[in-house]
């Protein structure tokens, strides 16, 4: 079933769902950098590959949205008691994952460092563009929130899965 439906996720939404989350976790590996300056084999294997597949990620959102979009008569209903608080949570995931790879790309270009995807230099290296770096400088204070969100995506679904054993979680696998 390519399509969602009032009891389960299609292909496409647990392909994106998944893909997005494995990138996403792959791209959470740019914190180690915090550790030891980088200078161990994380860092030096994984982490290289960031800002690449941010550019990734960001293409795959915007086809997410679309998609999700698409597909809102299908999707399963929420429970009613908690469904603001779904969504909310929701929103303000897409909204991380939105904005996220937009403020790598203004904090890399308004500090001169330019731009370069899959090899690929987007963006010379430049000038500084104060602006710019400025609205760049969300990018780490976002990770760190995006972290928190899915961190309480996953707590979300092991409750559902473990305490109310509800078929939340099964939606999506």
């Amino acid at each position: 079933m390519i399509n969602d439906s009032r009891t389960k996720y299609g292909s496409i939404s647990r392909t994106f769902h998944w893909l997005m989350a494995l990138l996403i976790v792959w791209q959470f590996l740019k914190l180690g950098d915090r550790i030891a300056e980088g200078e161990h084999w994380v860092g030096q294997t994984l982490v290289p590959w960031h800002v690449s597949l941010g550019a990734v990620l960001l293409v795959l959102v915007v086809l997410r949205i679309v998609w999700a979009a698409s597909q809102l008569k299908q999707r399963p209903p929420h429970d009613p008691a908690t469904a603001w608080l779904v969504k909310g949570g929701h929103l303000a995931l897409y909204g991380c994952m939105l904005l996220m790879p937009i403020s790598g790309v203004l904090y890399l270009v308004g500090n001169g460092y330019g731009l370069k995807v899959f090899g690929q230099q987007m963006v010379e290296k430049g000038p500084e563009i104060a602006r710019a770096a400025s609205l760049g400088s969300v990018h780490s204070p976002l990770a760190w929130l995006t972290v928190l969100l899915v961190l309480g995506h996953i707590g979300a679904a092991l409750y559902h899965r473990l305490i109310k054993r509800d078929d939340i979680m099964q939606r999506m696998l």
